[in-house]
This record gives C-alpha cells, structure tokens and sequence, in this order.
C-alpha cells in the first residue's frame, strides 16, 4: 500500500488525483484508493484539513493532487442580502461548516437546518458539488478547549474589566 506522508506547494506534474467529499478530506489518517486504483494510506500531520487542488507526495515521489467530490449539499439564497446575512449568522451560531460564494451559502444536507432556513424565508435547493467551507477565522477549523490537541494554549496578558 502506497504512503502518503506530505502536503506540498507545488510540482512539475501531476501523477494521479485523490477524489474525496469534505467529511474525509478532514481525516488525517485515512485509507484511500487514488483515480488510477491505487490503494494508499494518508499519514497526515493531525488537524490537516485537505483542499482541492491541494498537493500530496506519496513516498515514491508521486504528486497527488486532492479533489473535492461532489456531494449532497444545500444551496441557499435569499432575496436580499440583508436576509442572507441572517441565514449565515444563525448557521454560524450553530457551528455548521459553510461555503459562502457571492449571493449564496453551501452547507452539507441537513434536514433541520433546511426546515430552519426555509423557516426563515430563504430559498433552499439540494444539489451535488464540491463543498469547501470556509476555514474559521484563525485559519483552522473550530476548536473547542476540550478538544484533544496538542497545540499549546494561548494565554492573553491581563483580564477583561468592566468599566462602569
């Protein structure tokens, strides 16, 4: 079985693609078959979230290049920007993976969060396509403190006061 071990920035060419939804494109160990039938194992450093058009090298020196399946996803638009914004904050307010492209939302299939937004008055059409959420704000994924991780804490000088 083929190795995968290393994410990269760029190649020459490409040898093969790795296709895969977002739900698997999250795991850092992960037994695939690349385009061409090749059994692989990913061996990815934990929290690496893959991207299409990402690049892997195999331990052969293959080039992989990551694509994002198509997959079951909502589209959501609404008639107002105004209206879109609410739809994004209250998916947002319940920590759900999001796409945002210009005048639409792409989420993974939910049924209730398909009855919330069509609740609130957004237009909601299910379709297969690639889903690339947005990454989070400090350029991962959401993060709990009671995550398992390794990643060192943070620690911020001072407290809040209020003043008043």
């Amino acid at each position: 079985m083929l190795g995968i071990s290393k994410k990269i920035e760029s190649a020459s060419q490409v040898d093969d693609q790795l296709v895969l939804p977002f739900d698997r494109r999250q795991k850092s160990r992960l037994r695939v078959e690349l385009a061409s039938g090749t059994e692989a194992a990913l061996l990815l450093e934990r929290g690496t979230i893959l991207r299409g058009g990402d690049l892997l090298e195999a331990e052969d020196g293959r080039v992989i290049q990551v694509v994002a399946a198509d997959q079951p996803v909502l589209l959501v638009t609404a008639d107002t920007p105004r209206n879109l914004m609410r739809a994004a904050y209250h998916l947002g307010n319940r920590h759900v993976p999001l796409q945002v492209g210009d005048g639409w939302l792409r989420l993974e299939q939910d049924h209730v969060l398909q009855d919330m937004l069509l609740g609130l008055g957004m237009t909601v059409t299910g379709e297969l396509a690639p889903f690339e959420p947005e990454a989070g704000a400090y350029g991962g994924g959401h993060r709990h403190g009671h995550d398992d991780d390794d990643a060192p804490s943070i620690r911020m000088p001072g407290r809040l006061r209020s003043h008043g």
